[in-house]
């Protein structure tokens, strides 16, 4: 009888070791679960931003359903003008018009001509308009260059990767304020400081888009020639230029003597000297 309580006894002691055994690790399994699952989870997360942002940049979606065409227009004009001043106030009249100011102003001298050099920028829905106004009375353009420059591609390309960096920052964000330590909240903001430098790089490089898209720029080079060209000399007027040169160099050559006389006296002396000493020499 003794006998069997002790074996019943120890049959009970056993089953509940192994009850306690399953359930602790039961717990610890559920713990480690959860834990993998919050990893995975936010690597799922990258992998579809990621994703996300290729797909963005492979497959931009058609231009004309998103966003109106970007061109960039450029002007480049060059040509002579008999009315320097007039010339200048017709173009800030014409620039005016349409509220575009002038970027850069530079005048000046060559060895023959008198020139003027204008950089004006124009809301570019009024650059056909500017060009006209600007081209009327002009007989002869030594250069008349317009260009135009279309961005539409680089611009939804840089609206993709936008949106798509913003969005990674955003998670960032969110993982930040769920940072457990100092290590993790270091390392979260090390990437978000990489995340927001290339958002500032392609918000600037938005920016400088839109500008050269809103406003057109015209470079205007307009000069005057100061001096006779193609005038045929007669040979009996090039005779008289010769002679005048020639008094003229005269009289430049005397010029000169004057400003040497205290040498040439010197000169003079000395070669009289040394002619007297050789005649007494002959003498003896």
């Amino acid at each position: 009888m003794r006998l069997l309580l002790l074996t019943l006894s120890f049959f009970i002691l056993v089953s509940c070791e192994q009850s306690g055994t399953s359930n602790w690790e039961s717990k610890n399994s559920d713990g480690i679960l959860g834990l993998m699952s919050s990893i995975e989870a936010d690597d799922v997360y990258y992998e579809e931003a990621e994703i996300t942002e290729e797909v963005a940049l492979e497959t931009p979606p058609p231009p004309s359903q998103t966003t109106s065409q970007k061109i960039i227009k450029t002007g480049n004009l060059r040509f002579e003008t008999q009315e320097l001043e007039k010339t200048h106030q017709k173009i800030l009249a014409a620039v005016q018009k349409v509220n575009g100011y002038v970027q850069r102003d530079n005048t000046g001298k060559n060895y023959n001509s008198q020139y003027h050099n204008l950089t004006v920028r124009i809301p570019s829905e009024n650059f056909d308009t500017v060009i006209a106004a600007i081209s009327d009375g002009v007989s002869f353009f030594e250069e008349k260059t317009i260009s135009q420059r279309d961005v539409t591609e680089e611009f939804v390309d840089l609206n993709a990767r936008l949106k798509a960096k913003r969005t990674l920052e955003k998670r960032y964000l969110e993982l930040l304020s769920k940072a457990k330590n100092v290590k993790e909240m270091l390392e979260i903001e090390r990437e978000l400081s990489k995340i927001r430098e290339e958002i500032e790089a392609r918000e600037g490089r938005l920016k400088y888009l839109q500008s050269q898209v809103s406003e057109s720029t015209i470079t205007i080079y307009y000069y005057k020639i100061s001096s006779e060209r193609g005038v045929t000399v007669s040979y009996g007027r090039k005779m008289i230029n010769a002679f005048k040169n020639g008094w003229s160099n005269v009289s430049e050559f005397f010029l000169g003597l004057l400003h040497i006389w205290p040498f040439i006296i010197l000169v003079a002396l000395s070669i009289f000297m040394i002619r007297r000493w050789l005649k007494k020499r002959k003498k003896k």
